[in-house]
């Protein structure tokens, strides 16, 4: 199994047009076929030194394996998804686990 986690900063943290956009650019992924599972969401509630809560959306794709998520990486939803949406980050981080 390969989990792709992507965790995003948007640059305008309090514009709900930007959040529902990257939202809606997020959502249009799940129509790429090698992904298995696809789960978007913001940061929980839970508070504690150890954890992150300060980005805005995290999306966590569970692919067969790392061939399933290379399919991904240049399918054209994807690309159309960095090209429409790259403009409404400000930070991206990845954390890709095999298990």
């Amino acid at each position: 199994m390969f989990i792709h986690n992507v965790f995003f900063w948007l640059k305008e943290k309090d514009n709900e047009e930007a959040k529902q956009a990257l939202l809606a650019g997020l959502k249009t992924l799940e129509g790429i076929e090698s992904i298995q599972t696809v789960y978007i969401g913001t940061a929980a509630a839970t508070r504690r030194p150890v954890i992150d809560a300060t980005y805005d959306f995290a999306e966590i794709l569970i692919f067969e394996d790392e061939a399933a998520h290379d399919i991904y990486q240049v399918h054209e939803l994807h690309k159309k998804f960095v090209e429409t949406c790259s403009h409404l980050w400000e930070k991206v981080l990845i954390y890709d686990v095999e298990a």
